[in-house]
């Protein structure tokens, strides 16, 4: 019994130092983070019919186009704040394209920023037109937001009789 309580006790220990070093850092969380909720908004651009692109549920609410400019300018914002550079987001048209276009082009200044994340840089202090964050905060600030947007988006997606990228795996087992 002393063999058994012995060996179930060393092997637990080493359980914990295992998980210990294979724990992901707060840069990695976000990174996966920021990486799932983008793969679903692009996704959701690329689904949503062209033709569909000025729907409004309701007159007093954005378009879905308008949804896609609003990440993508926020998008520039915030990331744009992490590299500590000041970016906007162009344009008024709605064309698919051109959303498109503004939608790579945020998430390719998004990439760079959750690319320079590490855990010893996340704490340090940015400057934002909102006063000081820390870098981590703004960014996870900005997932936040985007799967804000995310939830909106699937609604008018749903709307529309397109399924939502996160849904679709449940969709395909029925």
């Amino acid at each position: 019994m002393k063999y058994v309580l012995s060996v179930l006790a060393a092997g637990l220990s080493l359980t914990g130092a295992l998980r210990a070093q294979n724990a992901a850092g707060m840069s990695a969380e976000l990174k996966a983070a920021y990486n799932s909720v983008k793969n679903n908004l692009l996704k959701s651009a690329d689904k949503m019919p062209e033709e569909n692109y000025a729907f409004k549920p309701m007159p007093e609410m954005r378009s879905f186009a308008e949804v896609l400019g609003h990440v993508a300018s926020a998008q520039m914002h915030a990331c744009g704040a992490a590299l500590g550079e000041q970016k906007t987001a162009g344009g008024e048209d709605t064309s698919k394209a051109t959303v498109m276009a503004a939608l790579n082009a945020a998430f390719s200044e998004c990439d760079r920023a959750y690319d320079a994340l590490t855990d010893a840089n996340a704490s340090e202090t940015i400057k934002t037109g909102r006063g000081e964050r820390s870098r981590a905060g703004m960014l996870a600030g900005n997932i936040a937001h985007d799967n804000e947007q995310y939830g909106i988006l699937s609604v008018y997606l749903r709307l529309k009789g397109v399924i939502p990228p996160s849904s679709e795996a449940a969709a395909r087992k029925k």
